[in-house]
């Protein structure tokens, strides 16, 4: 437990912060799976739609280093490759 009052704002940020880190990392999955959903309905119109949307959900979340920007690159290319097997 923290025992100075530095540390202890220093935990309440900290947990402030992780709580707001994981509402982004929810929705990036969300994105995620509601492409996944749409590929597997099997309309390609509707999950390259769905596609474009979700593009932005994930960039943003790699641009506030919530997730690696290689792993946002790695995580869109499989869902567009995904869309183009269809």
């Amino acid at each position: 437990m923290a025992n100075s009052a530095q540390a202890r704002k220093r935990a309440r940020q900290a947990a402030k912060q992780r709580g707001h880190n994981m509402s982004l990392r929810s929705e990036l999955r969300t994105a995620i799976k509601r492409v996944r959903k749409a590929i597997g309905a099997g309309d390609k119109t509707a999950a390259q739609a769905v596609f474009k949307e979700s593009q932005s959900v994930i960039d943003s979340i790699a641009d506030k280093k919530i997730i690696h920007k290689n792993t946002a690159a790695r995580n869109k290319s499989r869902l567009s490759a995904a869309i183009k097997a269809l």
